[in-house]
């Protein structure tokens, strides 16, 4: 007897694995030389942990003062650390490892923008993957009425997450999943229940 799958598009929000992901950096932008510091990412699916990603990055530069105070990581934490031309496509095997992935992010332009910009120095493609920005999905279902804004610690205050956010890549996106599982339950009030309803609503 064959097994009908269902399209990717038409695939229940339930059936779908997000690879959620935090970056942490020397800095704001790699249009202004900036690099990766740490990598972290969990696969999730219909709400169950599927595998977990965290490594730490050698940017081969001293990091900024400020980025020391916001993040606890120092320059002694990353010594003997893979540089990016390791750890980039260690992070693009892992999401490759699960099949239909869409990325999460919380503001993904920037992690997804640094990852992009790795690509390009490494000379590798950056694979047109689906992505999904938790604070625009956020601004779609939270009213402003109701919250102060939507930067992570405010929706990890919101929701109560057991897991809470502290500039490190790992626990950021532990962080994030359980802010994506509170939105995704707020998209059923939307009548939102797979991915190309979720696009859709996004657009």
């Amino acid at each position: 007897m064959a097994i009908r799958m269902t399209p990717k598009n038409q695939a229940s929000l339930a059936e779908i694995t997000f690879i959620v992901l935090d970056l942490e950096t020397t800095g704001a932008s790699p249009a202004n030389g900036c690099g990766i510091t740490e990598i972290g990412a969990i696969a999730v699916r219909g709400g169950e942990l599927l595998e977990e990603f965290s490594t730490f990055v050698n940017p081969q530069v001293a990091l900024p003062e400020y980025i020391i105070n916001l993040t606890g990581i120092t320059d002694e934490m990353l010594e003997g650390a893979p540089l990016i031309d390791q750890a980039f496509p260690e992070f693009i095997e892992f999401i490759n490892r699960h099949e239909d992935v869409y990325l999460v992010a919380h503001n993904a332009p920037f992690d997804i923008g640094f990852l992009k910009a790795a690509a390009q120095s490494l000379s590798h493609d950056w694979p047109k993957y689906e992505v999904i920005d938790t604070v625009k999905l956020a601004r779609r279902v939270i009213d402003r009425s109701e919250i102060q804004n939507y930067k992570l610690g405010t929706l990890s205050q919101f929701f109560d997450t057991k897991a809470l956010p502290n500039h490190r890549a790992l626990d950021d996106v532990k962080t994030t999943v359980e802010v994506l599982h509170r939105l995704i339950e707020r998209l059923a009030g939307f009548e939102v229940f797979s991915i190309s309803q979720l696009k859709k609503f996004m657009r």
